[in-house]
């Protein structure tokens, strides 16, 4: 959905892994706290580089929107200090992001930390997780209609 003035982000990267618990993956994303989907999303290593990439697959019109953040270096590298804010979770001003964890840890076991289930290969972690934000983004679309 189109990106409004007064919209917020909720900026947040979660743990998971490819294999085996040796080659970790984050997965990062960015949240409209408006329209509760998901606007942009990165997964690879925990570093100033993939959060970069979540800030380039943005759409244009969420860029200059206000954000939260934890306190993670590399969101302040990336994101403007002038619509940027790191907070901690008591603040409550990331609850948005982290029930949507939440709700991708519930929904599909490969994201689960203590599990049996897991992704073999990178492409596949990526493509259930794609798949995974893309129905999660347009059933939300269609609740809004």
């Amino acid at each position: 959905m189109p990106a409004r003035p007064d919209d917020i982000l909720e900026l947040d990267e979660l743990w998971s892994f490819v294999e085996k618990k040796k080659n970790p993956q984050w997965i990062w994303v960015a949240l409209c706290r408006r329209t509760r989907q998901i606007v942009s999303w990165s997964v690879g290593p925990r570093d100033w580089y993939r959060c970069y990439q979540l800030w380039q697959g943005m759409p244009q019109e969420y860029k200059g929107c206000h954000s939260f953040s934890d306190y993670w270096n590399s969101y302040r590298e990336v994101f403007s200090n002038q619509t940027h804010k790191s907070v901690g979770k008591e603040s409550g001003q990331t609850a948005h992001i982290e029930r949507w964890n939440n709700t991708l840890r519930q929904r599909l076991g490969r994201f689960v930390r203590k599990t049996l289930s897991f992704s073999k290969t990178q492409h596949m972690h990526e493509i259930c997780l794609k798949i995974f934000i893309y129905e999660y983004n347009l059933s939300l679309k269609s609740f809004e209609s």
